[in-house]
């Protein structure tokens, strides 16, 4: 036959990956030892010819079905048949059983037996019932029988007869059907079938493979799933030898011949490629070498060329790459890491674990190169920008390669997770254009295409499916139903005695078993109901071991064991092992059942993950265990029984094994269709849908309903959709009708926004479509906290609660559903309810009757450090702990962000209690590791001390106050110095009539110890009202151990009217408790500037034109530039071109005046007969350049000189017309106002250019110009920006009310819309990361755009995240480069650019503008950004004021920057400058068009900075008293003499602007009000004669 088959396949069949197969099964079908295989028809071969003495009339299945009449198979077949197509059950329940009569490759025919299964039952019974068939003989013309040959020789001709018919006929002769997917990496056998993913009628669950069996019993129900058959290898398999590989993979597989079957099949795409993976494989296949090999693959990459003899590891470059392996459990997170650490410790590779358990500081992740993690840390880490820009940036920046284990946990509830950490990172790969493969490890599971599509798996080179034949001992599987109600005694019952007689079956075959139970105590129980039952069977003697060789010694050696039941069950053959026994008895049990010195092993499933321990068989003893995260009894996970499975079989050593699983009958079903593969993997994302949507929305990822219908194509749940559209509510005509299913992907997201937005988590705009994340959503993502549990919230988070309301709130968290009040706990619960502080609200007074009681008890029992006996209680109890701590600081910040201060406080303690394990009110010394007897000492003193007063006495002191020796008290000392306490002292500074800056000075008051400490101490500090009610502002302070002082900056509103009694200042320690303090600042002593009446009105009477300049040569030159004054310009027009007054301009930036100035500087110096020249005074370098600039194009044209003054020679006479600019510094340094003497020459025309940015120096300089210009008719044009109020500015210059001209920011005239946005996010790189999104979209307002960054280390990374938020939105690698502009014209500018860096931002149409870039280059840039070609700059803050160019849309990424302090190398937060954000506005104005100027700061500085821009203007006080400067110059002129008394001091003070703001506004100057000004400038100078 085999000839036959041979010939039979050379054809039908072409030479391939299948023709093996196909002979196989048609020798093995046209053989009767198919039988031996088939449990089907070999029973009925023995049913029927077992009692029969005559000899068997077929050899073969021809020779059976050329018999005469009918076989007994064939008879049985049809009478089963004609049964389940008449049956009751359902299509889906009996596909299966048909599908196995009439074979898998008549599916078709199946299907239509199925479809009319009544009226084909019908015809089958009376084909097969002889009476019935003579009757419908009777209607029927009687067929003539035909005899046919089954001779090789006539099959042969009759073969070749069907097949040249067949290729006579027509090509095509019906609807073509599209040919079944051939995938090249898919191995499985048509044998098994059920694991190879053939679907029932109506696709809901997968078919059990060929040869099962179901036997029902008294006790129990029982199905066999046979062993899988082997895949024949291919011709082009062959097992990779190590030997072959090269020395980086070689050396990382030490002890390894060569690679086993799947690793050699997926090497070259492992190892070779940079392939993303999907490997499905049976457990124990090894796949976690199948991610070693990736692990290379990455390591290989990030390697040089090592020179001969040296070592490779010093040429792999370490900190070049990230890899991230996600393990389903802690447990197995542990179990990789030393696998992984131990394998590739020969290359310095580090390995460390980043669990909830496991924590990794910011050095630590620097130097690790392979984190393995679970599949919800790595959601925290990834959905949290704080963790993001903190703790693991690099690790997202260089993440190369994502492994994620058990991937088949889609299809449980965690899947929900493993689908947003795979989105998220493919949406990383899209939007960055970076590579990071993603590699997926899975058991075998049923519809691994739709894994494999979901993980961006090509199914042609990365999808790989090995089906359960590929195990390394071929299983057999029992599933053991046991009768009786779940729960039940007599269930128990029967499960004790199932479990016992499957064992004893095992045992007396010689077998090891192993017993799986799922708590600690339930391994001796079982193991003692096992020997029980075998004394009562009278088998015992099949367990004893004592035949053993060794088995005295291990005798001796569990004699000195301390557990008895080890010592008692040792004796029959029985072990124990779980983890709560000690590692000395845990290693002796693996060491003497690995020896078979014990026959069977009764232990938890620890042992299955932590220890690889074969046995033959493995019994599952009940799949009911206590979960303490969801506080209730649980199905044992699926992924468990893999991994318990896995442990059947002892490779090398035996060719199969066995393994039980018994359950209660109604769950047979449930493990029957997970375990073997029998129900597709579906998703369960929308049960996370609206807590994911709210993390992306966080995270900035996704920002409208468009974004996030994108972001639902990455999705498990969408590919499932398409697939199986009837499981999640679509029809089939729907999906036809949109492929693309955009309209169910609309809806559920529109339907999970609303939810957010309508517990204000996220705003949406129902017209744009947009989401913004509000403080409440990013809290929630931070913490990981359910939108459910912030509806509780909402309602029960109140203005003023006390520790027991917190209490009471967060034991009503979601987080906590599944902890289950049980009957058992009730008593245990009670008491412990006696000793706990603080109240509970309880259903029933005196008794525990619902789970948030419960919850509340054992929160207050764990801080209470009470001891709980109950083992569930300890667990959950655990569990309580580990949540309510993370819950109650996202309820703390949610506290804080609502400004509720009374809240915030006892919510910061219980913080602490938890974290901390004590009460607020408890010792605070408590905190450090300090003796009993010295706390108890404490306790027993009569008179309460803080820690402070504590540090104060000395240690004999302390001895004697606790009542012990001196050496005690040194100890108590020394804890009590370093106790973390902070000294407040405040200053007051009012800004205007109704704005108050505060300014706190924090001073470290306590001994550091790095022990303690760490590298920092985090601190709160905040501002509240005078009733404590609410914040007014806060600061979370960071005190390092360099820190001696800190300066806090808060602005405050207040009422202008009435003042407040007072205002407090209250700091808490973010860990320790104990530290809180308060300090109450009075406010009723303390004087408001009055606000100012004299601004001027812009009054709109028409532009003035050029032609009101008369000056012929001035007119001819400005008329190329302009035809007509703005109205501002027009407004003061007549007071600086027609008078010799004094003129001061207050005025929004960008409205004309100081191009009005300098027309007035030069017609009067055209006018004047003589040699006239005009001085200007600009207060820096910057603004120095950039007048030059302006003033050229003009005085080159009208016979001006122009000179930039050093400071020498400032006051000579010149020789013609001349224009001397000078910067503050350089003219207080000016010799010629050192010298008392007259000065030579006095300038016609100072223009003082941006008083508002007026320093000490430039305070000091005008003074000093002032006191030596005083004698001559020299005028003075002062010129700034909008101010509060400007009238002291005009008195020290000596303006009268005609030439003082006072507008405010409003009063500008071009167009300028104005967006100040607020974040809550701390200054880090997540707050950018963050702000990319919404900087992206207001940019698109306009055609160009400038954006403003902190500093130069800031441009590169914004820049990239700006052009990857432009291709995540338009699709295309052309970035914001006009579609007008051609690549050509664009590479001959990137020619001439010399910065690389700058190449590939400028191909994208950005451009990064500082003076760190060569000159040429900046010039380039301007030219390009002018042209168009750069639509986008990205500049530093310090930029701003030498920035020649404007845009349509400014955006200021944030106020805040990062400033070194050289004396202690600590880096402090600083707020920008308000002048530096006013001139970051003014490149929004422009004469040809409306601008847009859009401000990110935090949430707290936006109503003083929207005052300051856009209703009241700028403050401008005095800064004499602030820098040394003062001082230095007192000093000079005082040893010089030209200072000779302290009058002489207080008479140039007195023409100072200080000494007129001090009678404004005494309180900026800690002056009473009632305090002289005389008065205070003699303080001034006495103290400088002090000094």
């Amino acid at each position: 036959m085999t000839d036959f088959g041979q010939y039979l396949d050379s054809l039908i069949t072409s030479r391939g990956a299948g023709s093996d197969l196909s002979v196989q099964v048609l020798v093995e079908w046209s053989s009767p030892k198919a039988f031996d295989h088939d449990d089907g028809l070999s029973q009925i071969y023995e049913d029927e010819y077992a009692d029969s003495d005559e000899p068997l009339a077929w050899s073969t299945v021809l020779d059976l079905f050329a018999q005469e009449g009918e076989s007994p198979v064939a008879k049985t077949s049809l009478s089963k048949n004609t049964q389940l197509l008449s049956s009751s059950r359902t299509e889906d329940a009996i596909s299966g059983e048909v599908a196995e009569l009439v074979g898998f490759d008549q599916i078709e025919l199946v299907t239509d037996l199925l479809g009319s299964r009544y009226s084909a039952a019908k015809e089958l019974s009376l084909y097969s019932d002889p009476r019935k068939k003579e009757a419908n003989d009777m209607v029927s013309q009687p067929s003539k029988e035909v005899s046919v040959s089954l001779a090789p020789e006539d099959a042969r001709r009759r073969i070749d007869e069907t097949l040249k018919s067949n290729a006579a006929r027509p090509l095509f002769t019906h609807t073509a059907q599209e040919a079944p997917e051939v995938l090249p990496h898919v191995y499985t056998s048509w044998a098994n079938i059920g694991g190879g993913n053939v679907l029932s009628l109506h696709g809901s669950e997968y078919m059990l493979p060929i040869g099962t069996t179901r036997q029902d019993y008294e006790d129990y129900e029982e199905v066999v799933i046979p062993p899988a058959r082997m895949v024949p290898p291919r011709e082009s398999e062959r097992l990779m030898p190590v030997s072959e590989l090269d020395e980086l993979a070689r050396d990382s597989f030490p002890g390894y011949q060569s690679l086993n079957r799947i690793q050699s099949i997926v090497f070259p795409t492992a190892y070779r490629s940079n392939e993303n993976m999907l490997v499905c494989a049976p457990t124990g296949a090894g796949k976690t070498d199948i991610a070693m090999l990736t692990i290379l693959r990455v390591l290989d990459q990030h390697r040089s060329a090592a020179a001969p003899g040296s070592p490779l590891r010093a040429y792999i470059n370490r900190d070049s790459f990230k890899i991230i392996y996600v393990a389903p459990m802690k447990a197995l997170a542990s179990e990789i890491v030393q696998k992984l650490g131990k394998r590739l410790r020969w290359l310095s590779i580090a390995v460390r674990e980043l669990t909830g358990d496991m924590q990794l500081t910011k050095a630590e992740i620097a130097e690790t190169q392979i984190i393995v993690t679970t599949p919800e840390k790595w959601d925290v880490v990834t959905r949290n920008q704080q963790a993001r820009a903190n703790s693991h940036p690099k690790a997202l920046q260089k993440l190369k390669l994502l492994i994620i284990d058990e991937v088949h946990l889609l299809n449980e509830a965690r899947g929900a997770v493993i689908e947003t950490i795979v989105a998220r990172t493919l949406r990383q790969v899209e939007s960055s254009q970076s590579v990071i493969r993603i590699v997926g490890l899975s058991a075998t599971l049923p519809n691994y295409i739709d894994v494999g599509d979901f993980l961006s798996v090509s199914r042609y080179t990365g999808l790989f499916y090995f089906d359960s034949s590929f195990r390394p001992v071929p299983l057999e599987q029992h599933y053991i139903g046991i009768r009786g109600k779940a729960g039940s005694p007599q269930s128990k019952k029967n499960l004790d005695r199932v479990t016992f007689q499957k064992v004893s079956d095992l045992v007396r075959q010689g077998h090891q078993v192993m017993v799986f139970v799922h708590a600690r105590k339930e391994t001796v129980n079982a193991a003692l109901s096992l020997k029980e039952a075998a004394n009562i069977d009278g088998s015992l003697d099949d367990y004893s071991c004592q035949d053993h060789p060794r088995w005295d010694m291990f005798r001796r050696s569990i004699g000195e064991s301390t557990n008895k039941e080890m010592k008692q069950l040792f004796d029959n053959g029985l072990g124990i092992h779980h983890a709560g026994m000690l590692r000395s008895d845990r290693n002796l049990m693996e060491r003497m059942f690995r020896e078979r010195v014990i026959k069977v092993l009764c232990c938890t499933a620890t042992l299955a993950w932590g220890v690889n321990l074969p046995a033959h068989a493995v019994v599952i003893k009940g799949t009911q265990l206590y979960d303490s995260g969801k506080g209730s009894f649980v199905d044992l996970p699926v992924l468990d029984v893999l991994q318990i499975f896995g442990r059947a079989g002892r490779p090398g050593l035996e060719s199969s094994g066995e393994g039980y699983i018994c359950t209660t009958d109604d769950k047979l079903t449930h493990y029957l269709k997970a375990v073997a593969s029998q129900n597709p993997i579906e998703s369960q994302f929308q049960t996370g849908l609206v807590d994911a949507l709210n993390a992306e929305i966080a995270l900035g990822t996704v920002a409208s309903v468009t974004e996030g219908v994108r972001w639902l194509g990455y999705t498990y749940l969408f590919v499932r959709m398409r697939k199986n559209p009837m499981q999640y509510g679509i029809s089939q005509g729907t999906l036809v009708d949109d492929a693309g299913l955009l309209e169910q992907r609309t809806e559920l997201i529109m339907r999970a926004a609303r939810k957010l937005a309508d517990l204000t988590m996220i705003d949406f705009d129902l017209g744009d479509k947009t989401f913004t994340i509000k403080d409440v959503g990013r809290i929630a993502a931070k913490y990981y906290i359910r939108h459910q549990s912030i509806e509780v919230y909402q309602e029960l988070l109140r203005a003023q609660m006390t520790e027991g309301d917190i209490l009471n709130m967060l034991s009503k968290s979601t987080e906590f559903d599944q902890i289950q009040l049980r009957e058992s706990e009730t008593k245990e619960l009670k008491n412990l309810s006696n000793f706990i502080p603080c109240d509970i609200n309880r259903t029933k007074e005196g008794e525990v009757v619902t789970s948030q009681e419960k919850v509340n008890i054992l929160l207050q029992s764990h801080i209470s450090r009470l001891p709980v006996e109950d083992f569930a209680l300890v667990s959950d109890t655990a569990y309580v702990a580990q949540n309510g701590g993370r819950i109650v600081r996202a309820l703390l910040e949610i506290a804080m962000s609502r400004k509720l201060a009374n809240a915030a406080v006892p919510l910061m303690g219980i913080c602490k209690a938890v974290e901390k394990r004590m009460w607020p009110y408890e010792e605070p010394l408590k905190q450090f590791n300090l003796k009993a007897e010295i706390l108890h000492g404490l306790d027993e003193s009569r008179t309460e001390y803080h820690p402070a007063e504590i540090a104060a006495m000395t240690a004999a002191e302390l001895g004697n106050l606790i009542r012990l020796n001196e050496i005690q008290g040194r100890a108590l000392l020394a804890a009590a110095k370093q106790f973390p306490s902070l000294g407040l002292d405040y200053s007051l500074r009012p800004l205007g009539p109704d704005i108050l800056k505060i300014i706190v000075t924090v001073t470290r008051a306590f001994d550091w110890n790095a022990k303690l400490h760490g590298s920092m101490e985090s601190f709160w500090l905040w501002v509240e009202d005078h009733q404590g009610t609410t914040i007014l502002q806060l600061a979370q302070i960071t005190i390092r151990e360099s820190t001696n002082n800190l300066d806090v900056e808060f602005t405050i509103s207040i009422s202008a009217g009435t003042l407040p009694p007072s205002i407090t200042i209250r700091l808490l320690s973010d860990k320790w408790l104990g530290t809180d303090d308060e300090l109450s600042i009075p406010l009723d002593s303390i004087a408001m500037p009055t606000a100012c009446d004299s601004h001027t009105h812009r009054v709109d009477v028409g532009f003035l034109p050029l032609s009101s300049v008369h000056n012929p040569a001035l007119h001819a030159r400005l008329r190329s530039r302009f035809r007509e004054f703005n109205a501002v310009q027009t407004q003061m027009f007549w007071s600086l071109m027609n008078t010799k007054l004094n003129i001061l301009v207050a005025a929004p930036a960008s409205c004309g005046k100081s191009f009005l100035a300098h027309i007035a500087i030069w017609n009067e110096l055209l006018e004047s007969p003589s040699s006239p020249w005009a001085l200007i005074v600009v207060p820096n370098d910057n603004v120095a350049s950039k007048t030059m600039s302006e003033l050229r194009f003009v005085t080159n044209g009208i016979g001006v000189s122009l000179e930039r003054s050093a400071g020498t020679n400032l006051f000579s006479p010149p020789s013609g017309k001349l224009i001397r600019v000078i910067t503050a510094n350089e003219l207080l340094e000016n010799p010629d106002l050192r010298d008392p003497t007259p000065i030579r020459s006095h300038p016609k025309t100072i223009l003082y250019e941006h008083l508002d940015q007026m320093d000490a120096s430039y305070e000091l300089g005008i003074t000093l110009v002032e006191h030596a210009t005083q004698r001559f008719p020299t005028r003075r044009i002062g010129l700034a920006r909008s101010l509060i109020d400007s009238t002291d500015l005009a008195s020290w210059l000596d303006v009268e009310s005609m030439g003082f001209h006072s507008f405010l920011p409003r009063d500008r005239e071009q167009p300028l819309a104005c967006s100040i946005q607020p974040y809550t996010i701390s200054h880090t790189g997540a707050l950018f990361k963050a702000l990319a999104k919404p900087v992206y979209t207001a940019i698109q307002a306009g055609e160009s755009g400038i954006v403003f960054v902190p500093s130069r280390r800031h441009c590169q990374s914004v820049a990239q995240d700006l052009i990857t938020q432009c291709a995540l939105a338009t699709f295309s690698e052309r970035g914001f480069v006009p579609e007008s502009v051609s690549q050509i014209y664009l590479e001959d500018y990137l020619a001439r650019i010399e910065d690389q860096m700058l190449v590939n931002f400028v191909s994208r149409g950005v451009g990064v503008f500082h003076h760190g870039i060569s000159k040429s280059d900046r010039h380039l840039l301007l030219e390009l950004f002018t042209e168009g070609i750069i639509r986008l700059l990205i500049v530093p803050r310090e930029t701003c004021w030498s920035l020649p160019v404007r845009a349509e849309v400014v955006v200021t990424m944030g106020t805040q920057y990062i400033q070194g302090d050289p004396s202690t190398s600590e880096r402090r937060l600083r707020d920008y400058p308000v002048v530096d954000i006013v001139q970051m506005q003014s490149r929004a104005v422009r004469q040809s068009g409306a601008g847009h100027f859009v401000l990110f700061c935090p949430a707290e500085a936006v109503e003083m900075l929207n005052k300051f821009l856009n209703e009241d203007g700028l403050p401008l006080e005095s800064q004499l008293l602030e820098t040394e400067v003062l001082g230095k110059w007192y000093e000079e002129r005082r040893r010089e003499g030209v200072i000779r008394n302290r009058q002489d001091g207080v008479d140039v003070l007195s023409s100072t602007f200080l000494a007129r703001r001090m009678m404004k506004n005494p309180t900026y100057y800690g002056l009473h009000p009632d305090t002289s000004v005389g008065e205070a400038l003699s303080r001034i100078v006495d103290g400088f004669e002090h000094e």
